[in-house]
């Protein structure tokens, strides 16, 4: 079974670029936040040029949940302590400001475009739900205190924020699509000062955005120690009520619930890629003990990149690359913040300052307890003996029972049993790698 979003949508095919081209801008990516990257610029004018190694948001694009939001989890409460109340606020700003994009443009693209309020709930911690509160109260953040929310299982209560979204991602990406210059099965190898060289030609760039899920080039921005990489689940069911909002747990250990059409989709069991997790069996027994007549009818997996403090990084690739940018690490919350991302990025390709700079600046201070965690995979992952190594940057591969992959615990790379490519940061096969 594939996702929701991909059983029912068809995105149009391009060509694979032969031969050397030029162009103001090269985007290298053509997930959701390459397509809007160059749709932005395209609106304005800027001459641009999307490159993707496969298919166009063939890979995690697909496989969201596809909420549109500025409440990300029990984030504010973080944000507040680890950046204070001005950045926090601009951190909310900047997503409700992308919310507010996404509905006009869906004004005139059919795409299931649904308002719909968020809630992050507690099932075991009242304590954090009034804490979030407090933060957002803080940063003049208007939200709402729900003791009980309709939900199939008890909750400790919930913070709401009213006049979110949620629609069908490709829908709204295919519209996009007629009026840009797209290449596919064009991987970028390598880039040799303005030049992206593939395996059939070139593509000369005074500007280059990297939108590559997990940013592929290693000798610049350290992107291997400032994320990790995590696992989570979907199943979309018939049979279940349908849930009036959006709703996540804060914990991040609990379920995501909202709902399209007459499915109910419920995502869980999410672990850091290459360890152990609840996966899919963990929303089973879910379903069966809250939506005893559900039927299952989709499921699927996505895997999504997570920064040191909680906050994506965009803008330039590291403080040495002038005129290279990237747009990476969104935390499970790519839908919101790929727009975000696009007006950020495409501000600065245009010289343009934005306010936003400094707050998703991919150079701000590494020193996080998460870099610890980080560096002790990395360090654990290369001391281990093994024939199974990860090409990226060596570290030992894990089999991961449920999907029946190669997974990579150090930066999240995925093969599958025969050893192709499924997730990067790695960019090939393995070579000379027996079945398990």
């Amino acid at each position: 079974m594939g996702s929701v979003w991909s059983e029912n949508v068809s995105l149009p095919s391009f060509d694979r670029l032969n031969g050397n081209i030029k162009t103001d801008v090269l985007i290298i990516g053509g997930g959701i936040a390459g397509i809007l990257c160059a749709h932005c610029l395209k609106s304005r004018g800027v001459d641009t040029v999307l490159v993707e190694a496969e298919t166009l948001c063939g890979g995690i694009t697909k496989d969201t949940t596809a909420k549109i939001t500025a409440q990300h989890g029990f984030i504010y409460q973080k944000l507040v302590k680890s950046f204070g109340k001005e950045k926090a606020r601009m951190y909310y700003d900047a997503n409700s400001e992308a919310l507010e994009v996404y509905r006009q443009m869906s004004r005139d693209i059919e795409c299931d475009f649904e308002n719909k309020d968020s809630y992050v709930y507690s099932t075991d911690s009242p304590e954090k739900v009034s804490a979030e509160l407090e933060a957002l109260q803080k940063i003049n953040v208007k939200a709402e205190y729900v003791g009980s929310i309709r939900l199939p299982f008890d909750t400790s209560g919930a913070v709401k924020f009213t006049g979110q979204a949620q629609f069908n991602p490709l829908k709204f990406l295919a519209a996009l699509l007629n009026n840009i210059t797209v290449y596919e099965n064009t991987a970028v190898r390598r880039i040799d000062g303005k030049i992206a060289v593939t395996d059939n030609g070139s593509v000369t760039a005074e500007k280059t955005i990297v939108t590559t899920h997990f940013p592929f080039i290693n000798k610049h921005g350290s992107y291997f120690l400032k994320m990790y990489q995590q696992r989570s689940y979907v199943m979309a069911v018939e049979n279940a009520e349908r849930p009036d909002g959006m709703y996540v747990d804060g914990s991040g250990t609990g379920m995501s619930l909202r709902s399209y059409r007459d499915l109910v989709l419920v995502g869980g069991g999410g672990h850091r890629t290459g360890k152990p997790g609840g996966g899919y069996s963990e929303i089973e027994s879910f379903i069966k003990e809250n939506y005893r007549a559900a039927e299952i009818k989709y499921k699927w997996a996505t895997q999504d990149c997570m920064t040191l403090d909680g906050v994506p990084y965009i803008g330039k690739y590291s403080a040495m690359t002038g005129d290279l940018y990237v747009a990476a690490g969104f935390n499970k919350w790519g839908m919101t913040t790929s727009m975000a991302a696009a007006k950020l990025l495409s501000d600065m390709v245009c010289g343009i300052h934005n306010k936003y700079e400094e707050l998703f600046s991919p150079s701000r201070s590494m020193l996080k307890p998460q870099l610890a965690v980080n560096t002790l995979e990395a360090l654990s992952g290369w001391a281990y003996p093994s024939a199974k190594r990860c090409p990226h940057l060596g570290c030992v591969l894990k089999w991961n029972k449920q999907e029946h992959t190669w997974d990579c615990p150090c930066h999240g790379s995925r093969f599958t049993r025969e050893g192709k490519l499924i997730d990067n940061p790695a960019t090939g096969n393995l070579k000379r790698f027996s079945k398990r």
